[in-house]
């Protein structure tokens, strides 16, 4: 054999992949994705909020174990390059049927109040996996400097925290489909 079949063998062990793991390639990029829903909905949107540096470490290390199921072993271009590709699908194909009435709820989850009239409301927190931390950090951020100030506090599904001051009228519009509203009317 000489050099340069020797590279070549070598370039096509690297780049290419063979067509019977192409199918296997697709469904574990359906599957990660589907189960990375899963687990978003069971621990909640909070994962994907603002996050620490022991968050950011562990969302890497989501990345890289997702990767390396995805493309398999071992990894090749092509077999990284069809495994982007299923991803991003997942994500147009999720993105189109998001909307459609009944699954958005499923997919996407509904805002969630953590705090009413200055009051943080525990059993909410621990549906949302929210520590007390967290609202109190973004009433901090918010230039509250009282809790007594927040009239409501929502948890959005893209894991952001809206937050209304006491004395401002919340229109009701706003608050359709927003878990937990009734501890704003008591």
């Amino acid at each position: 054999m000489t050099f340069f079949d020797r590279i070549q063998e070598l370039a096509i062990s690297q780049l290419a992949i063979d067509p019977a793991r192409i199918p296997v390639v697709i469904l574990s990029g359906v599957c990660i994705y589907l189960g990375f829903l899963l687990l978003v909905r069971v621990f909640g949107v909070r994962v994907l909020a603002k996050m620490t540096t022991f968050d950011a470490v562990v969302i890497v290390m989501f990345g890289a174990v997702a990767g390396r199921v995805v493309i398999g072993h071992p990894p090749t271009l092509v077999a990284g390059i069809i495994g982007l590709l299923t991803l991003m699908a997942m994500e147009a194909l999720f993105g189109m049927v998001r909307d459609l009435r009944g699954i958005k709820a499923t997919l996407v989850g509904r805002p969630q109040v953590l705090v009413a009239h200055g009051e943080i409301i525990a059993e909410q927190l621990k549906k949302t996996h929210v520590r007390k931390a967290d609202v109190k950090h973004a009433v901090r951020r918010a230039g509250i400097p009282n809790m007594k100030y927040v009239q409501l506090m929502i948890l959005e599904p893209t894991g952001e925290m809206s937050i209304f001051r006491t004395g401002e009228p919340v229109d009701p519009d706003l608050l359709k489909g927003v878990a937990g509203v009734e501890y704003l009317y008591p």
